[in-house]
């Protein structure tokens, strides 16, 4: 008998500038797996940390840039580390505070398995299933937030038309 117990998936938006990286970046790269480097906020980091788990879904989503927006369907690669920007004098995403001993920011690698058609903010607002959907809500700029289940299903079935029943 094993103790170890495996957790539902979960699911995440995941923002990222496509100037930075995009799901075309992301497809291309080796192993469609990217290093998901300059998380600066300390809540997306301990969702990071605490929450996420190697097999959870992604919307990979596009931010500040003319059309914001969901852009592929992605999922968490690996576990956390040490985001090495931070040491780093030459990144925009260093952390004169932190050291190799005590970093305080973190990646995981995300792997792009598919790109999909732009889904906006407006199409997602006119989903009453997603009102209450945390990119939607007035203020949020964390760039990773959580999806329930719920809006992962509606974002998958009524916005791109991908099925997600087994079999």
């Amino acid at each position: 008998m094993t103790t170890e117990t495996t957790k539902p998936p979960r699911y995440w938006l995941m923002k990222s500038e496509p100037d930075e990286c995009s799901i075309d970046d992301a497809l291309a790269a080796a192993g469609a797996t990217v290093p998901w480097t300059g998380v600066r906020n300390y809540q997306a980091r301990n969702f990071m940390r605490d929450a996420m788990q190697v097999g959870d879904g992604v919307l990979f989503y596009h931010s500040s840039c003319p059309k914001p927006g969901i852009v592929g369907i992605a999922r968490v690669a690996s576990g956390v580390r040490a985001d090495p920007t931070q040491f780093d004098p030459q990144s925009p995403y260093y952390d004169p505070k932190a050291a190799p001993g005590k970093p305080r920011w973190l990646l995981l690698d995300v792997q792009a398995l598919r790109k999909t058609r732009l889904v906006g903010l407006a199409e997602l607002r006119a989903h009453p299933a997603l009102a209450d959907m945390r990119v939607l809500q007035r203020g949020n700029r964390l760039s990773i937030t959580p999806v329930a289940a719920r809006e992962w299903t509606a974002i998958l079935t009524d916005c791109l038309g991908i099925s997600t029943t087994k079999g």
